[in-house]
């Protein structure tokens, strides 16, 4: 695969690249970089988890990117998810591997990498003392919105090494290709800072669009660019409101897409259009077809998204018709992973046991 042709399926997946040039470079002097994601063990996995996670790493993995899965053990412990119970956390982490799995990842071609394996070495902490050094306790404080807090709030101390502790990560591991939501902007923006201060190798940010939560966002509001603002709207596995999950019955998903937010002829902040965008689809120009009574005029074609989105502005779609589609999609992508669950007793056993917990934020 050309470089060009690299740099563009990243883009396809990205809100923001920091940035492009850098990207290029990357890709022209290490044909298989490392690119990671880091994940907190803290409960079951909702869809942006395991669906477009899955498909994110998937496209990366097309590029020839060495990806690893970062299960970031003592950060959920820290941040006091799952009543701070290590046990518990591994635990979820070893589902969060089963979902992976189910979701159609090659376990042979991610590496998988704990927290806790990483900080039994000396030069983690050393790393993490000289990141800690390169910057300020303001811009700490301005980074704990990665670890879902808002910033102002009142934190534990061992929750403000939580960015410092990240950015050392990402040198620890040698990460080339930092390939993660917006809500991890200002972690990775300091990480970038940090390596301008040691002349250490700085890492390429390739940022995702949230999924939304199933409330969406309401007209007025406007996140392009703001992770602040866009966390507040984002799927959240602690928020059973908002999200839609790797387990759910079609059912349940066809009760809960029946409730999002979908007004009429409403494109931005709507969570179906989001989904369809970010996860749903298999590519932008992928024939649509909407089945729906002949009396309300038949199967809906369209041409791809575009014509989807101008179809709907024009109101020539209702959008009860639009989540039935949706819900179809989810289920024909969110099954396979269900019927893994039911079937492996393993995946089984452990999926019961995080089930059990209790989730705290």
């Amino acid at each position: 695969m050309d470089i060009e042709t690299k740099v563009s399926i990243v883009k396809e997946l990205a809100e923001e690249v920091v940035t492009e040039s850098e990207l290029r470079s990357l890709f022209e002097t290490d044909a298989h970089p490392i690119a990671y994601d880091g994940f907190e063990p803290s409960g079951i996995a909702p869809i942006h988890f395991g669906l477009q996670r899955a498909r994110n790493v998937k496209k990366m993995l097309e590029c020839g990117v060495k990806f690893k899965l970062y299960l970031a053990d003592y950060f959920a412990f820290i941040n006091n998810k799952l009543d701070g119970d290590l046990d518990h956390i591994r635990t979820a982490g070893e589902y969060f591997i089963e979902v992976w799995k189910a979701s159609g990842l090659d376990s042979s071609k991610v590496e998988i990498v704990w927290a806790k394996d990483l900080m039994e070495n000396l030069d983690y902490w050393d790393k993490v003392l000289r990141v800690g050094k390169a910057t300020t306790l303001e811009r700490v404080k301005r980074a704990i919105t990665v670890m879902g807090r808002k910033e102002g709030e009142s934190v534990s101390a061992a929750q403000l090494m939580y960015p410092t502790m990240q950015v050392t990560d990402i040198f620890y591991m040698d990460v080339g290709i930092c390939q993660m939501g917006m809500d991890q902007r200002k972690a990775n923006m300091l990480a970038r800072e940090v390596a301008d201060k040691y002349k250490w190798r700085k890492p390429v940010a390739v940022h995702h669009s949230l999924l939304l939560g199933l409330q969406g966002i309401p007209p007025g509001v406007d996140v392009k660019g703001d992770s602040d603002t866009a966390i507040e709207y984002k799927m959240s596995k602690s928020n059973p409101s908002s999200a839609v999950y790797m387990h759910d019955s079609y059912d349940v998903i066809k009760k809960k897409v029946a409730g999002a937010y979908c007004p009429e002829k409403v494109v931005e902040g709507n969570p179906m259009f989001n989904w369809l965008r970010l996860v749903l689809l298999r590519d932008m120009k992928e024939h649509i077809a909407i089945e729906r009574p002949a009396k309300f005029g038949g199967t809906f074609e369209a041409a791809g998204y575009k014509e989807l989105v101008e179809s709907y502005q024009a109101g020539k779609l209702h959008p009860m018709d639009l989540k039935n589609y949706v819900a179809e999609r989810l289920e024909e992508q969110i099954k396979p992973v269900r019927e893994h669950f039911e079937k492996n007793a393993h995946a089984r056993e452990l999926y019961e046991a995080v089930k059990s917990y209790r989730i705290t934020k």
